[in-house]
C-alpha cells in the first residue's frame, strides 16, 4: 500500500516456495495424482462424448431427436447436489481413484458441441466407407475422428482444465493421502496457513508470524498450479478458435 504495484520487486524472496517445498512428497504425490486424473479422465472423456454425439449427428438415427432433448435437458435442470452425493456413496466409490474421474466423464455442452461439428463432415464420406464395406464403428474410429481434430482438441482442453483444476471432488469423497490432488493439496494449504494467521501458536519450525507468506504463498500456489497448463495450451492452440466457431455460420 505504501509503495504500489511494480514490475520489479523490492525485495526478493522464496519464502512463500519454501514454506510450500516443505511437504515436496505430498507436492509430488498430488502432482502426479492430477496428472494421472487428468490424462485418464481426457481421453475416456473425449471418446465417451464423441460417442454420444456422434449417433446424434446422424440423420438416419431414429432417436436422434428425443436423446439430444434429454442430453440438453440436463443442461437446464439438475438433481442437485444431495443426489449425486447419494449416488456415489451408494456406489462406495469413496477414496477411490475413480471418484475423481467418472463424475465428469459425460457433459451435455462437449456432445452438443461435437455433435454440431459432425453434422458438417459429408454424407459422402460415411457412404462411401459402407460401400467398402467399413462397419459402423470402424467409421467412428477410422474416419470421424480423425476428420475431427480441431472439435477434439477443443473439448479435450476444456476436459483437461475441468479436471486439473478440480477440488470439490477430493473435498467431498477422498480422504487418503495418496488420492488428495494438486488443487485439494494447495487448498488444504491456505486453509491451515489461515489458520497458523488466525492463531499465533504451532507455528512450522523456523517461521515466525512475522515472516509466514500469507498473499506471496497464494501467489506462488498460482505459479505452481496453472504452470503445467501453460506447456498443455500450445498444443491445443491451432486448433482451438475452428473448433470454438464449429456452427457460427451456415450457408
Amino acid at each position: 500500500m505504501s509503495k504500489g504495484y511494480s514490475v520489479i520487486p523490492s525485495q526478493f524472496s522464496l519464502v512463500a516456495y519454501e514454506y510450500i517445498f516443505r511437504n515436496a512428497g505430498k507436492l509430488l504425490n498430488s502432482y502426479f495424482t492430477s496428472a494421472s486424473v487428468t490424462i485418464v479422465g481426457t481421453i475416456l472423456g473425449l471418446l465417451i462424448n464423441a460417442m454420444i454425439a456422434y449417433p446424434l449427428s446422424r440423420n438416419d438415427f431414429r432417436f436422434r431427436r428425443q436423446i439430444a432433448f434429454y442430453v440438453f435437458f440436463t443442461m437446464l435442470f439438475s438433481g442437485g447436489l444431495v443426489p449425486w452425493y447419494i449416488v456415489i456413496t451408494s456406489l462406495h466409490m469413496q477414496d477411490t481413484f475413480w471418484v475423481l474421474v467418472l463424475p465428469y466423464l459425460v457433459a451435455a455442452w462437449f456432445v452438443l458441441l461435437l455433435r454440431t461439428f459432425f453434422q458438417t463432415i459429408p454424407a459422402a464420406i460415411i457412404e462411401s466407407a459402407k460401400l467398402d464395406g467399413c462397419s459402423e464403428f470402424g467409421i467412428f474410429l477410422r474416419m470421424i475422428l480423425p476428420l475431427s481434430k480441431p472439435a477434439l482438441a477443443t473439448v479435450g482442453l476444456f476436459i483437461v482444465f475441468q479436471y486439473w483444476n478440480d477440488y470439490w471432488l477430493g473435498l467431498l469423497f477422498v480422504t487418503k493421502e495418496n488420492l488428495i490432488s494438486l488443487q485439494y493439496m494447495f487448498f488444504k494449504t491456505m486453509a491451515s496457513l489461515d489458520f497458523y494467521l488466525r492463531n499465533a501458536t504451532n507455528l512450522p519450525p523456523g517461521l515466525t508470524l512475522e515472516s509466514l507468506p500469507k498473499l506471496s504463498a497464494r501467489m506462488a500456489l498460482c505459479v505452481l498450479t496453472a504452470g503445467p497448463m501453460l506447456f498443455v495450451f500450445p498444443f491445443f492452440q491451432k486448433y482451438f478458435v475452428k473448433g470454438l466457431t464449429v456452427g457460427s455460420v451456415k450457408g
